[in-house]
């Protein structure tokens, strides 16, 4: 089961229409609800627990269906920075692309997200 929304969708897809118009110049605050809508996003697309996404400062969520990480590091972990995440999430850069230039760090057995990135043609799936 997915978490429970924090970020009104209306307020994330605008936050996230307004990083995409201005990536460069989008407000902070924007790409903070950007970041976090899209998140819970991913948790709600892909719901699990076995796989904890990090976009720091911004947000985290555990999403992907799979055993869940009870205590240390979790073995399934996907690192990024706000713009690289919401480039992933988007479509304007492509999972394995990121992975391979390293503006996305994941490990673990379950830490590939290609499968349910881009989140709007994961959503059609």
């Amino acid at each position: 089961m997915a978490p429970a929304r924090r970020t009104d969708p209306a307020v994330g897809r605008a936050a996230l229409a307004a990083w995409q118009a201005d990536p460069e110049g989008a407000p902070r605050a924007q790409v903070r609800t950007a970041v976090r809508f899209t998140l819970e996003e991913l948790a709600e697309v892909a719901p699990g627990p076995s796989v904890e996404v990090r976009v720091p400062p911004d947000g985290a969520v555990q999403a992907v269906a799979g055993p869940r990480h009870t205590r240390g590091t979790p073995p399934n972990v996907v690192e990024t920075d706000p713009s690289t995440w919401l480039a992933l999430v988007s479509g304007q850069i492509v999972w394995a692309e990121a992975v391979a230039s390293g503006r996305v760090r994941a490990s673990g057995a379950r830490a590939d997200l290609a499968p349910y990135l881009p989140l709007q043609a994961a959503r059609q799936r």
